[in-house]
């Protein structure tokens, strides 16, 4: 097939950990023809939309990891499949983007992650649909049942609802310092919704990452492991990565959400697990890839690249 991915800057992905990379890699050793664009290389043209991108080539070599073509105009339609790995943030050119993109899937392209899905799909609202796998949770701009929260849970997460990495996490306590000054920044003095949790305290035994690839789950996770006296396990905050075997509950879990996940497109999603309980559903980009595989040789990409095959293969027979 001919495979097109849209990303950051591939010249300043971090060779070591990039999930992305370890998708082209794959794709290339199954014999397809990769291309190359970033957001900005997207344009609509009498309705139809074309796609300034370069013929793609992938080394795993640390000094030289990829290479690129001449860059050509052409309609994005002419490929079989996009991988959609633009990070966060999830700002309005993200979503102009997933607008494009989404003209090209009518024309015949397969989008992974389905366009909609990722703008339908907040990574951290979307995880209320899911309410019985989840602590109490509460999403609201209002300081004063924020507060209300906390007195009734006492131990509480609050954090933005459009943050990656961990960045604007933070643990409150009752009767602990600062509670007003925190919450007035997050929701910018009452105009900006965020999320209250109740504290797991489970997280000192990993935030885990558990993989699902059309709506099953990958027989291994990274449990992210906050390390000294931080609260956050996010691998972008310091927090160590650990694979393990999956545990009953990520598979109570993984059953739980994966024929949404089906039904709405995306193939390749991160749950966000600790403990018994789902906290986030990362739809956008998820990573974690290299670092199970390096514990446990699974071939994660090798299977998200085959279930794209199988998709295309079922498109083109009508189904």
């Amino acid at each position: 097939m001919k495979l097109a991915v849209l990303m950051d800057p591939i010249a300043s992905v971090n060779y070591k950990k990039d999930s992305t990379m370890a998708m082209l890699w794959a794709a290339a050793k199954r014999g397809h023809e990769l291309w190359y664009l970033e957001a900005s290389d997207l344009s609509l043209q009498q309705g139809q939309t074309q796609a300034r991108m370069a013929p793609l080539t992938v080394f795993e070599n640390p000094e030289k990891w990829f290479e690129l073509g001449e860059f050509v105009t052409q309609p994005l339609a002419t490929m079989d499949a996009l991988l959609m790995r633009k990070d966060p943030p999830f700002d309005m050119n993200f979503i102009y983007a997933t607008y494009l993109l989404e003209r090209a899937e009518q024309a015949g392209l397969l989008v992974v992650n389905k366009p909609q899905s990722l703008r339908d799909c907040n990574e951290k609202l979307f995880a209320t649909a899911f309410a019985d796998c989840m602590v109490p949770t509460l999403v609201t701009s209002r300081a004063i049942d924020i507060r209300q929260f906390i007195a009734e849970h006492q131990d509480v997460i609050v954090k933005p609802l459009d943050g990656m990495g961990g960045t604007g996490i933070f643990r409150l306590q009752a009767g602990g310092n600062n509670i007003g000054a925190t919450l007035e920044v997050l929701t910018d003095n009452g105009s900006r919704p965020i999320m209250a949790q109740r504290y797991i305290p489970e997280i000192k035994d990993g935030d885990k990452r558990v993989l699902m690839i059309d709506g099953e789950p990958v027989p291994y996770v990274l449990a992210r492991i906050p390390q000294g006296d931080e609260i956050r396990g996010n691998l972008a905050a310091g927090g160590r990565g650990e694979a393990r075997p999956i545990n009953e509950a990520e598979k109570r879990i993984a059953a739980r959400v994966g024929p949404e996940l089906k039904k709405r497109g995306l193939l390749f999603v991160g749950l966000d697990v600790i403990g018994e309980y789902l906290t986030e559903v990362n739809v956008t980009s998820p990573t974690c890839i290299r670092e199970i595989d390096a514990a446990f040789n699974y071939g994660i990409a090798d299977k998200l690249i085959a279930a794209i095959e199988q998709k295309l293969a079922l498109a083109r027979c009508g189904i």
